[in-house]
This record gives structure tokens, C-alpha cells and sequence, in this order.
């Protein structure tokens, strides 16, 4: 399998799992697929971030605030490697409980990613609310 191949079945599976578990509430898994490293950058929806303990801070806010995640659908757009850099553009669209409120919501998110230590790791996400994305309660 190529770096491309190998990059994506991270993503797949590894990546998904810790979106999956954020919006249900539980960021740990996050932490593991985000650098602690700077350079690292959250242009995020709803929080921003520019080092790797405010960063941190970002996902224990967003997880104390998601819970009873409904449905969470990745729509890959681009993805590509080269060397130790990678990057994705996916529309994110997802059914969550957020702030107590149900939410359904698609986000529109680029990330960079680099390999650390023989692992993929996030070092910059900037995500924006589709405009045109149905927000209507769940």
C-alpha cells in the first residue's frame, strides 16, 4: 500500500472514530489525533485556536458541549500526500445534540496533517458552517 492508501485508511478509520466520539460527547480520542507540536492551528466554526494547549482547551469545550450523536456523514472532496505533509477537504454533516439543543449542520473543513513519529497527526483545521446546509433542529 502506497503513502496516499495508508494516509486514507487513517482517516478512514482512526480519524472517524475521534470526530464520531466528539460528537458524542468524549474528546479524548481527538487528543490523539491532533499534534502537541507547534505550529498548530484551529480556524474552527465555532472556536479558534493557534497552539497546542489552547487547542486542547478548544476540543474539552466542544466535547462538553456535543452529546447524542445521531449521524455524522465525512464527504471526502480532495485528499493528497506528499512526504511527511498531507491534506483533506471534506464536507462534514452531522446530526448532534449541541449545547442542548439537537442540531443538524454541514461544515465545509480543510485540514494539514504531518507525520510524527511514523503517525499522522492534525496541525491545522479551518472549518466554516455551509450557508446553504439545512440547520433546522433534528
Amino acid at each position: 500500500m502506497g503513502d496516499r492508501e495508508d494516509f486514507l485508511e487513517w482517516f478512514d478509520t482512526t480519524w472517524r472514530a475521534a470526530e464520531d466520539a466528539l460528537h458524542d460527547g468524549d474528546a479524548g480520542p481527538r487528543f490523539e489525533t491532533w499534534s502537541d507540536r507547534a505550529p498548530v492551528t484551529l480556524f474552527g466554526a465555532w472556536l479558534t485556536a493557534t497552539d497546542p494547549d489552547a487547542v486542547h482547551e478548544a476540543f474539552r469545550k466542544l466535547g462538553a458541549g456535543f452529546s447524542d450523536a445521531a449521524s455524522a456523514e465525512i464527504e471526502l472532496i480532495a485528499a493528497d500526500v506528499s512526504g511527511d505533509l498531507a491534506y483533506t477537504v471534506q464536507r462534514e454533516i452531522t446530526s448532534a445534540t449541541v449545547n442542548g439543543q439537537p442540531r443538524s449542520y454541514a461544515l465545509r473543513v480543510t485540514q494539514v496533517y504531518r507525520r510524527e513519529g511514523g503517525r499522522w497527526k492534525v496541525v491545522h483545521r479551518h472549518g466554516d458552517e455551509e450557508p446553504d446546509a439545512d440547520r433546522r433542529p433534528v
